[in-house]
Parts: C-alpha cells; sequence; structure tokens
C-alpha cells in the first residue's frame, strides 16, 4: 500500500507542480524536432532503446485493429501536430454524485452478474451505455474493485455500435491501470487512443511507465521514453518525476541522478518533488550523508526542502534508533528553513518510533510535544503501547494506558487489543481474559481481533480446546470469528495432535463462507499423515475440494507421500489418478514420489516408465529424481539401463552431479568395476567435485585391498591436471611398496615433487626413481 501512495502521489503532485497543467495553460510539447532533441540529449535516443512502438517494448496482446506499429507511431505524430482538439484533458475528477448516479450504478450492478449475462442484459448494458456521459464512463470504471473487471468493460464498450469513448474516458482508464501491474493494458489503450485520434500528452505516458514499473519491467518503463520521441512530444517535469521515480523504486539511484543532470541540460528545472524522489532513494540504499547534502544544496539551487524532504530522512533515522541525529535534523529544520515541528511532526516520529520497537525514544517525543504544547491523541499512545507489548515490556504498556486516562485521552479497543496481545505472547492468558472484561467496564465492547489475540494466546499455551470452545459461544458474546480466528484455533488444535477435532474446525469455517488456503490444508494433511491417518487425510481432502477450496498438486502429492510410506502403492495410484480428473496437474515432485515407491518395491520397469512420462509431459527432473533413481537402479546393479535413462533426463535438465552421484553410489554398493568404466565422464570436466569422487573410488579400491587400482586412478586424475589428496595417495605408495610395487610408489610421490608439493615428514624417493 505504501509503495502505490508514493507513486500515485508522485505522478500527481507533478501535475499540479508542472507549469505546463496549471489554469489550463500548456506548453507546446509537439514539436517533434524539439522533443527528439531533448530526448538525445537526456540520453534517451534510439542507439539506447532499439523499441519505437508499444508492440515492440512488449508482449503477443494482439489488439482489435490491424494497423502495424509503424503506423502507431504516425498516427500519434499527426494528432500531436494537430494539438487544437481534446485540449484540457489532465487528471480526471470524478464528484461523488456521479458515482452515486442511478445509471452509474445500475451499470456496476450488472457488470457484477457479468457471469450469468444473456443477450437480454447486455442488451440493457448497450442502452445504458449511450446515456452515460463520460464522467459517468469514469466514475464505472474507478468503481470496480477488480480493474481487470474495469478494463473488460473498458473494450466492451469501445467495440459498440454508436459509441465512443471520450478522450477523458481514456486517461481515466489509464489512471485506474497505473495503480496495478496490469501494463500491458495500459500500451493497448495508448495504442486506442492513437488509433481513435486522441491527443497522446505526458500524463498517459507516464500513467503507463507507472504500470511498467509496478510489474518489475524497468526497461520496458524507461523505453516509453522512446515512443514519446517518436511521437514528437517534448519532456516536461511530470514525465521526468516519474522516470525518477521509477528509477529510484527500482533502486537505481546512480541512473537517477544521471537522469537528473540531462534534465538541467535541456532545460527542466526539477522541483521539490525530484528532489524529495532522490532523498528517498539516498535513504533506501543507506547514504544519509548523501540526503543531508542534498537537502543543503536544494536552497542554493532555488528549491527549498519542504517537510515531506525531511520526514523521509527522520523515517530512516528512527528506523535505526539514532535519535541524535534526529534531534539535529529537526533544529536544522528549524533553523534552516524555518520549518517548525508540529502536531503532524511528532506523530510521525512517534509512529515511526513505535513502528521499528522504539517504544523508549518514542516516549521521548511524547513528552516533548505536550512540553511544546501538543497534545497526542490515542492513536499514537496505542502505537507506544503495541510496541511495549511486542516486546513483551507488559508493564510499560500498562503505565501509558493508565496515563492515557489521566490525560482524559481514553484508550481504544484498538489500545485494549494491544495489550491483551501482549499479554498473550508472555503467556499471561487469564490477565488477558481480565483486560477483556476491563474493556467492558469502561464501555468498550472486545471486537473480533480482541478475541482473536485471546484465542491464539490460548492455543500458543496449550489450551485450545479452551480457545475452541470460546470461539463456540461467540454468539452469546456479539462477536464473530472471521477466517483468521477459525485458522488460529485449528493450527492450536493440529499442534496439539487433536487432529479430528482440527478438521471438524475446518469444515464448520467451510460452512460459514470461509476458505483455508492451500498452505493451511497441507499442514493438516500432512499431520494426519505422519499419524498414519492417511485415508482420513485423503477423505478431509476430497471434502475440501467439494466445497470449492483451493485444494492443488501439493496437497494431492503430500496425501500420495503418506500412502507410499505406507507401502499402499495402489491407494497412491489411484490417487495419481485422479489428480487428472480434477484437473490438478502432478509435478515433479508427485512422480518422484511415485518412482521411489515403485523402486523399493522392487518394481523398476513401473518406475522406469513413470520416469519416462514425467519426462514426455514436459517435467524437469529434480536433484531428488536423480538421487532416487541412481540409488536404486546401482542397487539392483542395471548401470546400463540406468545410463539410458540418464541421458534421456539430461537432455531434459541437466545435473552437473549425475555421474558422481553413479560412481559414489556403486561404489558403495561395491561394484568397483562398473565405477572405474564411467570414470572418464567425470574426469571431463575436471572440478573439485570430481576430485571428491576420484578420492571416494580410490579409498574404496583401498579398502578393497586392490592399491594399484587407486594408483591408476591417481595418475588419471594427475593427467587431467588434478591434484590428487596428499595424505590419501601417501597412503596407496605405503600399500604399493608392502606389495613390492616400488616403482609405482615412487613414481606416485614424484608426480606430487614436479608439481611443488611438499611431502610429510618421514615420506622419500627411492633412488630407483
Amino acid at each position: 500500500m505504501k509503495f502505490e501512495k508514493q507513486q500515485y502521489l508522485c505522478l500527481e503532485e507533478a501535475k499540479t507542480r508542472c507549469p505546463a497543467s496549471r489554469n489550463g495553460e500548456r506548453e507546446d510539447f509537439y514539436d517533434s524536432n524539439d522533443g527528439s532533441k531533448k530526448f538525445r540529449l537526456m540520453g534517451f535516443h534510439d542507439a539506447e532503446c532499439k523499441s519505437s512502438s508499444f508492440d515492440e517494448i512488449e508482449g503477443d496482446v494482439e489488439c482489435s485493429d490491424s494497423d502495424n506499429d509503424d503506423n502507431d507511431i504516425l498516427v500519434v505524430n499527426s494528432v500531436n501536430r494537430n494539438h487544437g482538439q481534446n485540449e484540457g484533458v489532465r487528471k480526471i475528477e470524478i464528484e461523488e454524485e456521479e458515482f452515486r448516479h442511478p445509471l452509474v450504478r445500475e451499470i456496476c450492478r450488472l457488470i457484477e452478474l457479468r457471469s450469468t449475462w444473456n443477450p437480454k442484459l447486455e442488451g440493457e448494458m448497450r442502452r445504458l451505455l449511450r446515456s452515460l456521459k463520460p464522467r459517468q464512463v469514469c466514475a464505472v470504471l474507478q468503481s470496480q474493485d477488480d480493474e481487470r473487471v474495469a478494463l473488460k468493460f473498458f473494450y466492451w464498450a469501445d467495440r459498440q455500435w454508436r459509441y465512443r469513448h471520450n478522450p477523458i474516458v481514456y486517461y481515466a482508464m489509464l489512471e485506474v491501470l497505473s495503480k496495478t501491474k496490469l501494463c500491458q493494458g495500459a500500451r493497448r489503450v495508448l495504442r486506442l487512443m492513437a488509433r481513435r485520434g486522441i491527443v497522446c500528452q505526458p500524463e498517459a505516458f507516464a500513467y503507463a511507465m507507472v504500470a511498467y514499473s509496478r510489474a518489475g519491467k524497468l526497461r520496458n518503463a524507461m523505453q516509453v521514453l522512446t515512443v514519446m520521441q517518436k511521437a514528437g512530444i517534448e519532456p516536461n517535469l511530470l514525465i521526468c518525476n516519474t522516470t525518477i521515480h521509477i528509477l529510484i523504486m527500482a533502486n537505481k539511484l546512480e541512473k537517477a541522478l544521471r537522469f537528473l543532470e540531462r534534465m538541467k541540460l535541456v532545460g527542466i528545472t526539477p522541483d521539490v518533488l525530484t528532489y524529495n524522489c532522490l532523498i528517498k532513494g539516498y535513504c533506501d540504499v543507506h547514504q544519509i550523508d548523501g540526503a543531508m547534502e542534498l537537502i543543503a544544496e536544494m536552497p542554493l539551487k532555488g528549491c527549498s526542502p519542504d517537510k515531506v524532504s525531511y520526514y523521509t530522512v527522520l523515517g530512516f533515522l528512527s528506523k535505526y534508533k539514532r535519535i541524535k541525529e534526529i534531534k539535529d535534523l529537526l533544529e536544522k529544520m528549524m533553523k534552516d528553513n524555518k520549518l517548525f515541528p508540529d502536531q503532524v511532526t511528532y506523530n510521525t516520529l512517534i509512529h515511526m518510533l513505535s513502528k521499528h520497537g522504539h517504544a523508549d525514544e518514542a516516549i521521548e517525543f511524547l513528552r516533548e510535544a505536550e512540553e511544546r504544547g501538543f497534545q497526542v491523541d490515542k492513536v499514537g499512545h496505542s502505537a507506544i503501547v503495541d510496541s511495549f507489548c511486542k516486546q513483551g515490556k507488559i508493564e510499560q504498556a500498562k503505565a501509558i494506558v493508565n496515563e492515557m486516562f489521566t490525560k482524559g485521552c481514553s484508550p481504544d479497543v484498538v489500545t485494549y487489543t494491544a495489550v491483551v496481545n501482549g499479554l498473550c505472547k508472555v503467556g499471561q492468558v487469564e490477565e488477558a481474559k481480565k483486560m477483556l472484561q476491563q474493556m467492558y467496564k469502561h464501555g468498550y465492547k472486545p471486537n473480533t481481533v480482541s478475541y482473536t489475540a485471546l484465542l491464539n494466546g490460548l492455543c500458543r499455551n496449550g489450551k485450545s480446546l479452551e480457545a475452541r470452545e470460546m470461539m463456540n459461544m461467540s454468539e452469546e458474546d456479539w462477536w464473530t470469528p472471521n477466517a483468521i480466528t477459525y485458522s488460529v484455533v485449528m493450527h492450536g488444535l493440529r499442534r496439539e495432535g487433536k487432529l479430528a477435532e482440527a478438521c471438524d474446525v475446518v469444515r464448520e469455517m467451510l460452512r460459514k463462507g470461509f476458505f483455508p488456503t492451500p498452505v493451511e490444508i497441507n499442514l493438516l494433511i500432512n499431520s494426519l499423515c505422519w499419524e498414519g491417518k492417511t485415508v482420513d487425510a485423503k477423505i478431509f481432502m476430497e471434502e475440501c475440494l467439494k466445497w470449492g477450496c483451493a485444494v492443488n498438486a501439493v496437497n494431492f502429492t503430500t496425501v500420495i507421500h503418506g500412502f507410499c510410506r505406507k507401502d499402499n502403492i495402489d491407494a497412491a495410484l489411484s490417487l495419481l489418478d485422479d489428480m487428472y480428473l480434477n484437473n490438478k496437474h502432478p509435478d515433479a515432485v508427485t512422480y518422484t514420489t511415485i518412482i521411489n515407491a515403485l523402486a523399493k518395491k522392487g518394481r523398476i520397469e513401473e518406475a522406469t516408465k513413470f520416469t519416462l512420462l514425467m519426462l514426455k509431459k514436459g517435467l524437469d527432473p529434480t536433484p531428488v529424481t536423480y538421487r532416487t533413481v541412481i540409488h536404486w537402479y546401482c542397487q539392483i546393479g542395471k548401470v546400463e539401463n540406468l545410463l539410458k535413462l540418464l541421458d534421456k533426463m539430461l537432455s531434459r535438465k541437466k545435473c552437473r552431479t549425475a555421474y558422481n552421484q553413479v560412481i559414489e553410489k556403486l561404489c558403495s554398493f561395491g561394484d568397483l568395476e562398473a565405477a572405474d568404466k564411467l570414470l572418464g565422464k567425470v574426469l571431463r570436466t575436471a572440478s573439485r567435485i570430481d576430485a571428491n569422487t576420484c578420492h571416494v573410488l580410490m579409498e574404496s579400491y583401498l579398502s578393497k585391498g586392490i592399491p594399484l587400482s587407486s594408483y591408476r586412478v591417481a595418475v588419471r586424475m594427475f593427467n587431467r591436471n588434478l591434484i590428487p589428496d596428499l595424505e590419501l595417495c601417501e597412503k596407496v605408495s605405503k600399500k604399493l611398496t608392502l606389495e613390492g610395487k616400488s616403482e609405482e610408489a615412487d613414481n606416485l610421490m614424484l608426480r606430487f615433487v614436479e608439481r611443488g608439493n611438499t611431502l610429510h615428514h618421514g615420506q622419500h624417493i627411492s633412488q630407483s626413481s
């Protein structure tokens, strides 16, 4: 939410500060030569950004029109040169009465019924659409909870006969999309504007840039500037501030600073919003000195810092408990810029310090605010109480609550709930119950959050059945459990091993219209399987599926694993078939579980069949899949079959250590001959991992009393520029000497000397060498 608010404020404040957007006055943005020149000076030219249209920027989204992308840019150019039409399209302010208009409310109602649409309803929608004024259409778009629904309505209306969107509707749609990650939709709206002959002002491109930024596509967001250049639109302060903000949000402070210099080159003077973005960028990368220097430089550049400039730095200092620097900055704010701390300043500091767990320091500023004649409200006090409770300092929290009464600032439900939560965290559940009773005495009724905090405390202290009983009495106590309440009790019962009761809570939860997440379902299913109640887990999962819960492949895999652990392979395979029937596609983990269970029972042919089926379905084998297949094939000695299967698996997903695992596994099973034959595949890369594998083979030969074979492995390592372990080779040399193979023993030690290695004390090379 904070990110969305910052981006929105950046865009909106830039509009109010930009000279081109005040009082209906407009700069001439449409001189294509001047616009291109400014972009080139700012560094955004064809050499840097090759894309010249939104199709090239991203994606395969098809539009209803068949014009190519070059034509899109040409249309924008031609329209922008004739910029006398559609003037004044800027920020769309919709009055509250427009949202309450009967036509708007009826359209919104019909949109909610879109899943049951028929020709009659659609005809009614068309009739109403033609009666809507442009601002009412904007109200419909902004009234939708789901921005994707708003975009679909926008597209649908655009296709209707005898209806065309007013220019302000396009800008309203772009504004809606700028608050989402729907960058493809923003791109398409821009293209439609070009084709409909609507003026594309910098605001439109700024909205698209913000949408790309939210989607994490920084490069695409910056390429929007190239589209503006191709359209001959001159950059202004709005688009520059948006660009700097996007770079800062992407942690590209250096690029943002370079962009600032380019702004100055083309004559665009940065304003306080520009500098505030950069100050935030410095704070984000912990360069507080840079932020302070920028604040000091702002007056010299004709732009005095405002309180936001200082609040940004204060927020950073609050996070790291740098109280002295906070006080110094407040003094500087008053002395240098005549910005005196007010109620908002102290509230901000108190909330920042409390949020980061510095309640003691927050109290200092609370006292200072009161000394200066400011009265901190119950919200500020509650923030300190909550901070103390999270630190387990319950007595200090209670003291603040009592202090609130003496000041005539009575604590509210939020304050009491924070204390209840703190008491539960330190195990004082009985005290938390008494605190709920005090709420009633002081005229406050505990809400769902209050009771949920208490139930969570009971569950954390091994009293889940009491929590369950209290939840059952909720109607008598005039409160209603929500999804979080049910989840808290369910997890408490699960942790205590009361799985049947936990399943009952989930069933009640479903009857009340709340749905557990797949993770919560999986935790309960997994607990049932570990208790050996795999059949109950399967029944519970099927019930959740019937209720419409978001059961996924992981939940099915957990039950399949439970059946496999009990050696009930047939039940596991039957459940695998059920996955397909329920349109839940097995993943690599599901197949690996089945493969392991089949191979463990000696059904290696079926395991191979499922491995090939997994590859055929386009699933990549995981490291666990490789380990499973290698283990069982090596155990039964089918090395040739294993190598054929590995080739197919490796063609799908590379595994750097596959052959290393085969050699080491063969050594553990004593098949050294087969392991030695595969050594060449490992020595192709000659890495540290390969050296470890060679050492395993050498030790296996030594343990079987075959030092000569161990010696040969070491020689092969030297030939591949791999240095064997010296201590291991010394053991090999001693064994060779004892067997009368002094020449090989001395040759092995000589290899170390040739490479500059120092032999251990007592080692020597005989004269024969």
